[in-house]
């Protein structure tokens, strides 16, 4: 068995999406002071490495606290939009922009999830449309030229349970047998 880390570091003052808030990450404890060490986070809820809930960008969506676990979760494979995608297992691209062009092919699908890194990621209204359409959206993964085209692996990405969230950082990884 192989694991592949698929996130992100955080660390304070990483690039962000434009208009977002700035990450703080302050030590607040220290070992030689308190005796322990204690970090204090400040991030919005779409930084690195995410899961977009439903309620992301739509007001009937429900939110990242609802959301089962189970559905952050299964067999993926990594494809291009060429390929031919198969049915009920979760869409992994790691070189291109998702434009709507793609949103019918991506639907007869039924997949999982999606999920964008590297190079990749969701142009605004074919994330909404997927969202809306329940089809979850993690975006913002590294590491994905370690993961082979078209052999199915094992994705996890699950996020915190943050009340009524929009979204969450995750901690993605893929297990390869």
């Amino acid at each position: 068995m192989k694991i592949i880390d698929l996130s992100q570091s955080l660390y304070d003052g990483m690039d962000v999406y434009p208009g977002d808030p700035d990450v703080h990450i302050k030590q607040i404890h220290t070992l030689d002071k308190e005796g322990w060490r204690l970090k204090c986070l400040q991030f919005s809820t779409h930084i690195g490495t995410h899961a977009d809930a439903f309620a992301h960008m739509d007001n009937e969506g429900i939110t990242i606290d609802k959301i089962p676990l189970n559905k952050f979760f299964g067999k993926t494979i990594l494809v291009k939009p060429t390929d031919t995608f198969p049915k009920k297992i979760g869409l992994a691209f790691r070189d291109e922009i998702l434009g709507l062009n793609l949103f019918n092919k991506i639907i007869e699908a039924k997949p999982l999830f999606v999920i964008a890194g590297n190079n990749s990621d969701f142009e605004l209204e074919m994330e909404r449309k997927l969202l809306q359409a329940g089809i979850l959206t993690m975006a913002g993964l590294v590491n994905m030229d370690k993961l082979p085209r078209n052999k199915p692996f094992m994705f996890y990405g699950v996020p915190l349970k943050i009340q009524d969230g929009d979204g969450s950082p995750i901690r993605a990884f893929a297990v390869m047998e």
